[in-house]
């Protein structure tokens, strides 16, 4: 979201002129009552309000990430979590263990614990409905790796662009830009997702179905009956033993060349509830490619028939509907990927995210310095050769957050009272003993 700025006159004051407003915009305070006096006599009021951009995702389930590769430590603060949920930093420290690096060879080889400590919001083991703080110490920076980079910049990386926004960036390890980052939304990623699991049975799963040139054939895994433990059972995550083999060779062949590949995750939501997302702007599947898209290395998104509908007519590619053996409409395809017009239909959501090849190898490359004077680079430092084994607990953590914060928003607006039992379900139908704390 782009810095923005409004200003809001107090009732019975008079506009502001134009010098004064354009001078007022260019203050950068986050929300400021401001008096001024223009050119005439007249005393103008007015409320600056400035939104900063970058760091908080969600509207009443809110992740703000903090910190960097190389500084002290990386984490989150989550704001709207319901009270009364049984929560440990175990919980949250099953994905990020999923996530971490230096886990298998095919990853990178830094070796960082990744031990979480929650330090408010949650007490005698339950939350409390306040902020939640997660902390993650960096314990294995080698900022000397990075030299090289201080003056030149990474071909397809951001060290340019984040010196031409800001004029400035860290350089360790590439600050903001790092993957570390998302160790701020993998930890509320498995808030959300015990959330989801407890209230809906809601289960949100990923997986590895592509790297490099090794595809995994549509219908070789079953979206209904896929298990966690299927795709943790090798390496590259990927639930088919004889692509996953495959899969680890092609990682394996770039990995001893100094180069790197990129590849595909697919993600399934299974027990969605029904009526999640908003018409027009605030559609289901906007706010999940907004969220996955979000993540370091993201090229692309896919859902439901995606491009490959482009192919089908409407005949072909309608998703019929029936009554299922409870009664409940259901449609017979699910080429929409569990959302019509923007909402959930409580059909298994389906989605896949591109992950391009890792930015910094170890081969040479032409590139230009701060200076602009143009040179080679063999960039040093500790890099996944492909991200998409580690990428998985990421893209789950983003979906389980849309998720979540969806249902909040569903609840607020159309189950605050009765909802019309012909046409609406309750949202908690599939899993309805929500298992609060006995405080």
């Amino acid at each position: 979201m782009a810095s923005s700025i409004t200003s809001k006159p107090f009732l019975g004051a008079t506009t502001l002129n134009s010098s004064v407003s354009s001078d007022v915009r260019r203050l950068s305070f986050s929300s400021l009552p401001i008096s001024v006096k223009p050119k005439t006599n007249t005393k103008v009021c007015c409320i600056i309000e400035i939104q900063a951009a970058g760091s908080t995702f969600g509207n009443y389930f809110r992740v703000t990430t903090f910190g960097e590769s190389h500084g002290g430590g990386v984490g989150c603060i989550v704001d709207g979590c319901p009270p009364r949920i049984p929560l440990s930093e175990a919980d949250l420290q099953v994905d990020l263990d999923r996530r971490r690096p230096g886990q298998s060879r095919i990853t990178t080889p830094r070796k960082e614990t990744d031990t979480c400590r929650i330090y408010s919001g949650v007490s005698e083991g339950v939350t409390t409905g306040t902020p939640i703080h997660v902390f993650v110490p960096n314990t294995d920076q080698r900022g000397h790796d990075y030299k090289e980079m201080s003056i030149a910049y990474r071909p397809s990386h951001a060290d340019a662009t984040y010196d031409m926004k800001y004029g400035v960036r860290v350089v360790q390890g590439g600050g903001r830009s790092s993957a570390r980052e998302t160790i701020g939304r993998v930890a509320p990623g498995a808030i959300a997702k015990k959330i989801l699991k407890q209230f809906s049975g809601t289960e949100v799963l990923a997986y590895v179905s592509q790297v490099h040139e090794v595809v995994l054939p549509d219908g070789s895994v079953d979206h209904d009956t896929v298990t966690l433990d299927q795709i943790e059972s090798n390496i590259v995550r990927c639930p088919n033993p004889e692509y996953a083999e495959k899969m680890i060779a092609a990682i394996d062949a770039v990995r001893t060349g100094g180069d790197s590949i990129g590849g595909v995750v697919t993600c399934i939501v299974r027990n969605a509830p029904r009526g999640l997302g908003s018409p027009v702007f605030d559609k289901l599947e906007a706010e999940l490619a907004k969220a996955v898209m979000s993540l370091p290395a993201t090229k692309g998104f896919e859902f439901g028939s995606g491009f490959a509908g482009t192919f089908l007519t409407g005949s072909q590619h309608n998703d019929e509907f029936f009554t299922d053996e409870h009664g409940r409409i259901r449609t017979r395809t699910n080429r929409s990927g569990g959302i019509q017009g923007g909402i959930s239909n409580g059909e298994i959501i389906n989605m896949r995210v591109a992950f391009k090849p890792t930015a910094t190898i170890g081969r040479k490359q032409h590139t230009v310095t701060r200076e602009k004077k143009e040179i080679e680079l063999i960039a040093r430092g500790r890099h996944d050769p492909c991200v998409v084994p580690r990428a998985v607990p990421m893209v789950e953590a983003m979906v389980a957050l849309v998720l979540v914060d969806q249902l909040l928003a569903q609840y607020a607006q159309c189950n605050l009272f009765p909802i019309n039992p012909e046409l609406q379900e309750p949202l908690s139908l599939n899993f309805p003993n929500f298992e609060l704390a006995n405080i």
